[in-house]
């Protein structure tokens, strides 16, 4: 468990469902008789900037980027891992966002993982094909990060570990005609 001293400015960590960040700084605001420590994040992916208050760093989810060990239990359940879709498209979305909001990158992978098999079988919807977006850049752009190489090798090493379940991973092109991340 992670407490709220656990961060240093320069700091990359994980905004769930916004991907990397860097700790640009930690500030003090005084509200009546009570001060409350921030971190203040710089989202890497957008201009976005987010004050986090240290008590609630473990609520929101921020967490460093994942460890070698953690990248390989990604890479195995991407690789053999079984996948369960609810038929209903609303609970599906639901309990997908509710994954994605954990900031867990296993979550993460489940949910790619679901929706490339549910691709497989009939199109996504629009929402669908959004998180699936959103799900391929989070693990490309942390695992990247996490083993600092170009995202291309990431892709790569993800789009092998697919091959072996006979899934493809989808290409950045595959959602050009839906708009930027």
């Amino acid at each position: 468990m992670l407490t709220s001293e656990s961060f240093h400015i320069g700091d990359k960590v994980v905004y769930p469902n916004h991907g990397i960040g860097t700790i640009e700084q930690i500030s003090s605001r005084t509200i009546g008789q009570t001060v409350e420590k921030y971190y203040l994040l710089s989202i890497h992916s957008s201009s976005l900037k987010v004050s986090v208050p240290f008590h609630s760093v473990a609520a929101v989810g921020l967490r460093r980027v994942v460890k070698n060990g953690e990248i390989q239990k990604i890479i195995d359940f991407l690789q053999d891992g079984q996948c369960d879709n609810h038929a209903d498209w609303k609970n599906r979305f639901r309990e997908n966002s509710e994954r994605m909001r954990t900031g867990s990158l296993l979550e993460v992978a489940v949910v790619l993982k679901g929706l490339i098999l549910l691709n497989g079988s009939k199109p996504l919807s629009f929402r669908e094909k959004k998180m699936l977006e959103r799900a391929r850049y989070l693990l490309v752009s942390e695992l990247a990060s996490a083993r600092n190489v170009d995202e291309q090798q990431i892709q790569e090493l993800l789009s092998n570990a697919l091959t072996k379940c006979g899934l493809r991973f989808p290409d950045a092109s595959d959602f050009a005609d839906g708009a930027a991340s």
